[in-house]
């Protein structure tokens, strides 16, 4: 009996995710043992024309990583959808967006600008861009380009499932995969994580405050903080309330506040908005001027309650931008 097919693949990312793959450790041994990858190209060569050529639902899994963000991955996205029974957006870029969706801030425009002719460590005299297809030499190539939009996976084709995290742990990959081996599955569009808060698993819980007044917020780097307290308490702001468990709260224990990776629970709608309600409602200061002041501590309000999430939010991108 032939081994059950899986398929990974790498978007919009910065390659964490594949490093969990990897991180697996000798867990990939038993893996490998299961299951025969037919398309990795962050680790084997493979073409896509191999993967083309399979017939449609053979690929019995594919975690896919990253956003969508060229035509190329939405490309490959479609295509490993049709050849695959299970699509998995594996991490956070698949899931929400990711860092990569942060440029819903700005138009395609400002991203080429300043990348190919504005950026301080670039010598482009010319301020020559990529183009879709040149030809020289008798060939033509052709370029992937960029969409005026960063989008999650399942803005682009169907999901079956999310593993979620920056990157998600190896623990929760190694679930996922026996889950799907094993077939005890739950119900499509579950996302295979804890459904509750990382409060609930953070060692710091017993003092987290229940009734505080801001005066003002702290950054990370602006103290030595408190191990052993709630960083909410210590004024800095921590992503934990908002946000799904499942990482072992890895960087509150390592005395650094959440950033919101793992996305938030089957309960909240958008992240982004519930940390910035609860955190703005218990503001100290109730006259303008003192508001300001207090929120001047958080110098980067998209970049801090929607660093992972802003293409799944219900802001998506900024609605001034051309189209």
């Amino acid at each position: 009996m032939s081994k059950p097919k899986v398929a990974f693949y790498w978007c919009a990312s910065c390659g964490g995710c594949e490093e969990t793959v990897v991180d697996l450790a000798e867990d990939i041994l038993g893996v490998v043992e299961k299951v025969d990858i037919v398309l990795w190209p962050v680790a084997m060569d493979f073409k896509y024309k191999d993967v083309a050529a399979l017939p449609d639902k053979s690929i019995f899994a594919t975690l896919l990583n990253g956003a969508i963000r060229m035509s190329e991955q939405e490309e490959l996205a479609v295509l490993l959808r049709r050849k695959s029974q299970y699509l998995i957006a594996y991490g956070a870029c698949a899931q929400l967006g990711g860092i990569p969706a942060l440029a819903n801030q700005f138009s395609r425009e400002q991203v080429l600008k300043f990348n190919y002719e504005d950026c301080p460590a670039l010598a482009n005299e010319a301020k020559t861009r990529p183009q879709a297809q040149f030809t020289e030499a008798g060939r033509t190539p052709h370029l992937s380009q960029l969409h005026h939009v960063v989008r999650t996976l399942d803005q682009v084709v169907d999901v079956d499932f999310y593993i979620p995290g920056c990157p998600p742990t190896p623990n929760l990959t190694k679930a996922a995969f026996e889950a799907l081996l094993s077939g005890k599955l739950p119900p499509k569009g579950a996302v295979l994580a804890p459904d509750i808060a990382l409060c609930d698993e953070c060692e710091r819980k017993a003092t987290k405050p229940t009734d505080v007044a801001f005066t003002e917020f702290k950054r990370p780097h602006q103290g030595l903080w408190d191990s052993g307290k709630c960083f909410l308490a210590q004024g800095v702001v921590c992503m934990g309330p908002a946000t799904r468990s499942g990482c072992g709260a890895a960087c509150t224990s390592g005395n650094m506040p959440c950033t919101g990776c793992f996305g938030p629970t089957s309960r909240v709608r958008d992240q982004g908005a519930k940390m910035l309600s609860s955190l703005c409602s218990n503001v100290a200061a109730k006259d303008v001027a003192g508001i300001q002041q207090a929120l001047a501590g958080i110098p980067d309000p998209v970049g801090t309650f929607y660093r992972y999430g802003l293409a799944k939010s219900l802001l998506r991108r900024r609605v001034d931008l051309p189209a």
